[in-house]
C-alpha cells in the first residue's frame, strides 16, 4: 500500500477560497505545472521563494509515493507587460540595455536561475519546456480558439474575444474575483489598444515592428505568441486537456493566470485545471522589495555576504529553513535577526539529525507513554503537512520531536521505544528534514581541523574533572556554549553539537 492511500490532503484552491479534500485525477498520478522564471535578469528571492515553496510541496507528494509530473517553464520570449507597445518586451529592452542578442540574455539568466535553485537543493522538473521552443503549439491553440469564434485578428495580431467569451457563459474574473465592467471601464489607453474590441482583451499573437528582434511566423503576421499563452500551450501538451495542480506567485493570478483558464476552457471545453495554488510575497525589512527604492537583495549576495543589507552570509540551507518557517500563502519578512534566528534553529535541527544518524538501537524496557507521546509527534508531522501544507506548524512538531532525540541522546534511553516507533521516528524525522524540506547538512572544508580542536577541549574538560578543578570543567563548557557549541555528556562521553 502506497504512503497516500493512509493520508487526507485538503488544499487551499483559490478558484473557490476555500480549502478542498485533494482528488488526484489519475492517482497516483499527478500532473503539476509551476509558472517559471521569465529569464530576462536575475531571479530574485520573491521568485525563489515561490519555486520553492512548489519543491516543497512535489517533494511531499513524492514521499507519499505519488508519481509526479511536474512541468516548470522557462519564458524566454513574448514577455509583454501590456498588450500595447511591442517594444515593451522585457527580453528586447535587456538585449539592447547589454547589448546582447536576445537568446544571449536567455542562456545567461537561465544559467544563472538552475545555479540558485540548485544551491538550494531544489528537485529539477520532471519537463522545464519554453516558450520558443512551442512556437507551433501555440499557433494551434490560437487557430482553434479563432475556429470557435472567440479570438479575432486585427492588424495581423489576435485577440482573444472576452466579451464574445462571457457571452458564451464564460466567467472572466472568476479566479481573481475582478469585476468585468469595472474591468472595462478602467482600463488605461495604452498604445494598440485600438486594435481591441474591448479594453479587456488580450493578445494571443502580437504582430512583431520592423524593429523587433524576436519573431516567428504565422498565418497572421511575423510576430510572437503572447505571454498567457505559453502555460496553456504547454501544460495542455505535458499535461493533458486538464490536470491536478497549477501553482504560481499571487502576482500571477491576474491577468496571467486568469486568461490560462480562459484560454483552456475556450480551446479545449474544460477548466484546464483542478486546484490553482498562489504563493505569497517576500518583504524585505519590512518594506516591500523594490529595485528603485534599493531594499532588495540577489540570492548570491545573500549566500556571500556581499551587501550592505544584511549583517552576515546565510547559506542557502538556512534560507531555505527560514522561508519553511512561514506558510506559502502568508507574507514572510526577511531581515537579519530572523535569518540568524532561523540559523541558530536550523542548527539544533541538523543536531539532532546527526544523533538519530549514529543511534544503534537496542530494545530495553519499554515506556509506554513516552513511546505514544512519540507516535503522535510524528503524525503530528503528517496532520500538519496535509492541512495545505502547512510547514510552520510541522517544524513545531519537528522541534518537539527534536527535544525528544535530545533527552533520549542524553540518557542513552532511545530503548524505551518499541522497534516499531523507533523506526516510524526515522522515516518521519529523516524524510520530513531531508525529503520534503529538502535540507541538507552544511559542509565545512575545515570539519576535521574543527573536530579535532573541539576534541582537544572536550579532553582538556575531561582531565580537569578528573583533577576535581570543576570550576575549570565549567568555564570551558560554558566558553564553548558561549560560543555556540553546546556539550552534551552521557554514558558513551561527552558529543557535541553546533
Amino acid at each position: 500500500m502506497a504512503k497516500f492511500e493512509n493520508q487526507t490532503i485538503y488544499i487551499y484552491n483559490s478558484l473557490t477560497g476555500k480549502k478542498e479534500r485533494f482528488e488526484p485525477i489519475n492517482a497516483p498520478h499527478l500532473g503539476i505545472y509551476v509558472c517559471g522564471p521569465t529569464v530576462y535578469s536575475n531571479v530574485h528571492l520573491g521568485n525563489c521563494r515561490t519555486f520553492l515553496s512548489f519543491d516543497t510541496i512535489i517533494r511531499y507528494f513524492k514521499f507519499l509515493e505519488f508519481k509526479v509530473r511536474y512541468v516548470r517553464n522557462i519564458t524566454d520570449a513574448g514577455h509583454l507587460t501590456d498588450d500595447g507597445n511591442v517594444d515593451n518586451d522585457r527580453f528586447v529592452k535587456q538585449s539592447r540595455l547589454e547589448k546582447l542578442e536576445p537568446m544571449e540574455i536567455v542562456q545567461k539568466y537561465s544559467i544563472y536561475f538552475h545555479d540558485i535553485m540548485k544551491q538550494f537543493n531544489a528537485l529539477p522538473p520532471s519537463i522545464e519546456p519554453t516558450a520558443t521552443g512551442h512556437i507551433m503549439e501555440q499557433i494551434e491553440m490560437i487557430q482553434t480558439i479563432l475556429d470557435k469564434g472567440l479570438a479575432y485578428e486585427s492588424n495581423g495580431s489576435i485577440y482573444f474575444d472576452v466579451k464574445k467569451y462571457m457571452e458564451q457563459g464564460g466567467e472572466y474574473g472568476e479566479l481573481s474575483g475582478r469585476d468585468i465592467e469595472e474591468l472595462m471601464s478602467g482600463s488605461r489607453d495604452l498604445d494598440g489598444q485600438d486594435e481591441k474590441r474591448n479594453p479587456t482583451d488580450f493578445a494571443l499573437w502580437k504582430k512583431a515592428s520592423p524593429q523587433h528582434i524576436m519573431r516567428w511566423n504565422s498565418p497572421w503576421s511575423d510576430g510572437f505568441p503572447g505571454w498567457h499563452l505559453e502555460c496553456s500551450a504547454m501544460g495542455k501538451k505535458y499535461l493533458g486537456n486538464q490536470f491536478d495542480i497549477h501553482g504560481g506567485g499571487m502576482d500571477l493570478k491576474f491577468p496571467h493566470h486568469e486568461c490560462e483558464i480562459a484560454q483552456g476552457k475556450s480551446a479545449n471545453g474544460c477548466a484546464p485545471v483542478r486546484y490553482w495554488m498562489h504563493g505569497n510575497m517576500l518583504t524585505l525589512n519590512g518594506k516591500r522589495m523594490s529595485k528603485s527604492t534599493g531594499n532588495t537583495i540577489l540570492p548570491h549576495e545573500l549566500f556571500s555576504g556581499d551587501n550592505d543589507i544584511m549583517e552576515k552570509a546565510f547559506s542557502p540551507a538556512v534560507v531555505r529553513f527560514f522561508m519553511l518557517q512561514a506558510h506559502y500563502r502568508s507574507v514572510l519578512d526577511f531581515s537579519s535577526d530572523a535569518l540568524m534566528a532561523a540559523e541558530k534553529g536550523y542548527k539544533k535541527m541538523m543536531a539532532a539529525y546527526d544523533l538519530l544518524e549514529k543511534v544503534a538501537f537496542k530494545s530495553t524496557a519499554l515506556n509506554q507513554q513516552e513511546d505514544a507521546s512519540v507516535k503522535e509527534l510524528c503524525d503530528t508531522c503528517y496532520k500538519e503537512m496535509n492541512d495545505d501544507f502547512n510547514t510552520p506548524k510541522t517544524i513545531a512538531a519537528l522541534f518537539e520531536l527534536v527535544a525528544k532525540i535530545n533527552s533520549f541522546a542524553t540518557n542513552n534511553s532511545f530503548g524505551q521505544l518499541s522497534e516499531e516507533t523507533f523506526a516510524y521516528l526515522q522515516e518521519t524525522f529523516f524524510g520530513m528534514i531531508s525529503d520534503v524540506f529538502g535540507l541538507q547538512k552544511e559542509e565545512s572544508g575545515n570539519t576535521d581541523v574543527l573536530d579535532k580542536s573541539l576534541q582537544i577541549l572536550i579532553d582538556m574538560r575531561a582531565q580537569a574533572k578528573r583533577d576535581r578543578n570543576f570550576a575549570m570543567a565549567d568555564e570551558i563548557r560554558d566558553r564553548l556554549l558561549a560560543a555556540g557549541v553546546q556539550l552534551k555528556d552521557g554514558k558513551e562521553g561527552t558529543t557535541y553539537s553546533i
